[in-house]
């Protein structure tokens, strides 16, 4: 990766340096009457980076990243030996993991995540509700659904996962500024993706659902209206949704030294 801070200083550094040479050079030859050249606007600066990724550690002496096209099975592995190869299998899409990952991050905010672009799979079984399409409520056995899933990610080391993001963190970079961010920063996009999740409220009882079409809906449409990502932690129910927050504060936390805002 690399590294737009130390691009910046050494920016300043060679300017002043050219600088200092035309000037010494001009006063040797310049005359009285010389007229004095017009100063070019500066170049507009790239937003700046809020949240720069700390430096990968161990990461660093895996040895060269693979192409973009060719990095699959070295995810593969090195999510394997985070959650075992089973889980790899039985969760993980097989192709273009990073991409996926990319964009469903992205995607979290939004009101809706790409079916065809999420990293994982989808939990068996189909959603349960319990009432009729006007009035409803989400059935607690839907969150045993997710529970396989969730518990993988609750055994996770985050710091481990850390190390695996930041060795790849080029790749997700690259894939970032494709979707349409030439100049975007995508661990400040990770951060604000991760606190959005967190925002996500904590439901004090049974969550009122309506069916106008095919899908389900809340009756609320306040909590319609919350990002995809809300939402998907809502339908997890209270329990699993515990354990994907508890994790994201943990990798919020390596992957910037500043406290989450909610």
């Amino acid at each position: 990766m690399v590294n737009k801070p130390m691009i910046a200083v050494a920016a300043v550094v060679v300017l002043a340096g050219l600088g200092a040479a035309w000037y010494w050079h001009s006063r040797s030859t310049q005359t009285a009457n010389a007229p004095v050249a017009a100063q070019q606007a500066p170049p507009p600066s790239e937003p700046a980076i809020e949240h720069p990724v700390p430096q990968p550690g161990e990461a660093a002496s895996q040895g060269p990243l693979p192409a973009l096209g060719e990095s699959d099975p070295a995810m593969k592995d090195a999510l394997a030996g985070l959650a075992g190869s089973d889980a790899v299998m039985q969760y993980l899409v097989p192709d273009s993991i990073i991409r996926h990952i990319v964009v469903t991050i992205d995607n979290l905010p939004r009101q809706k995540v790409a079916v065809g672009k999420r990293p994982a799979v989808s939990p068996p079984g189909t959603f349960l509700a319990d009432g009729d399409e006007l009035h409803a409520t989400i059935d607690p056995n839907n969150f045993a659904r997710y529970q396989p899933m969730v518990a993988v990610v609750g055994k996770l080391d985050m710091r481990q996962l850390s190390q695996v993001y930041l060795r790849f963190y080029p790749l997700f970079q690259h894939v970032y500024q494709d979707l349409g961010y030439p100049s975007g920063y995508f661990n400040d996009r990770l951060v604000q993706v991760i606190d959005s999740m967190l925002a996500t409220p904590q439901p004090s009882g049974p969550l009122e659902l309506t069916r106008p079409n095919v899908m389900y809906v809340y009756a609320d449409p306040a909590l319609e209206a919350r990002p995809a990502g809300q939402k998907l932690l809502l339908r997890m129910g209270p329990e699993n949704a515990a354990v994907i927050k508890a994790k994201l504060k943990e990798l919020r936390s390596i992957v910037t030294a500043a406290p989450p805002k909610h």
